[in-house]
């Protein structure tokens, strides 16, 4: 942990070379978070208890950054649920960035690691296997009540492997460099197993590595460049 501020803001200072904060935000509490539904494309939305997640976590963000991001600065996945955490959150005209977007788990969504295994015969591991370990029999479309009535639309095709959604966040990390090197926080609002891949990528280390951070619903982390090294300045505060 680097220096901090008395009042528990972060404090910016020469060993960070004039670079700012990389913030990650995971969104608010859905119905599948809640289940253990893997829930990567699925446009599912937050519940109300999320809904509520999201605006104590703006709060808590204001507390720590007072003076904010700027609009240019901001960024969420293209799905509803983060959509609506960064609005909830106070950041109403964030941009969409598309490599932040969840890991597509492809024949497992929409599905429990319970109900995978049970249907694949072994007991299947996301990190170990991938999505495209599963058969693909449980390929195909179909459609979702949720407990508010809303219907959703769920998709199980090939998927992704680790390998191919690290890639893409370190696309999204490209991205935003040129405002951590220009001196501005970034923030990023988006899901639980991306963010922490994506974490792997700025440490420069294997994706599987992402794994052993547990990353809570609407709880954030800060990445920082310390002494020339990328870093975690904070992590699921």
């Amino acid at each position: 942990m680097s220096e901090h501020n008395g009042n528990s803001t972060v404090a910016v200072d020469s060993s960070r070379g004039g670079a700012g904060f990389l913030v990650l935000l995971r969104h608010g509490q859905t119905v599948w978070s809640e289940s253990g539904q893997h829930t990567g494309r699925t446009d599912i939305p937050l519940t109300e208890t999320g809904r509520q997640q999201a605006v104590d976590a703006g709060r808590r963000l204001r507390e720590i950054f007072p003076a904010g991001f700027a609009p240019d600065c901001v960024f969420s996945s293209p799905l509803k649920r983060a959509r609506q955490t960064a609005e909830l959150a106070g950041f109403e005209h964030c941009g969409v960035l598309d490599g932040i977007a969840e890991w597509d788990y492809g024949r497992a969504e929409g599905r429990t690691r319970q109900q995978v295994s049970k249907a694949s015969g072994f007991d299947w591991d996301i990190w170990r296997d991938g999505p495209r370990s599963l058969s693909a029999d449980l390929e195909g479309d179909w459609v979702e009540t949720l407990p508010s009535g809303e219907k959703v639309h769920v998709h199980n095709g090939e998927g992704e492997t680790l390998e191919e959604a690290a890639a893409r966040a370190k696309s999204a990390i490209d991205e935003v460099l040129p405002l951590l090197r220009s001196g501005n926080n970034v923030l990023l609002v988006a899901h639980a197993h991306i963010l922490r891949i994506l974490t792997s990528q700025w440490l420069g280390v294997d994706p599987h590595f992402a794994r052993l951070l547990r990353f809570d619903t609407a709880h954030y982390s800060i990445l920082s460049v310390y002494k020339g090294d990328y870093v975690i300045e904070r992590w699921n505060a």
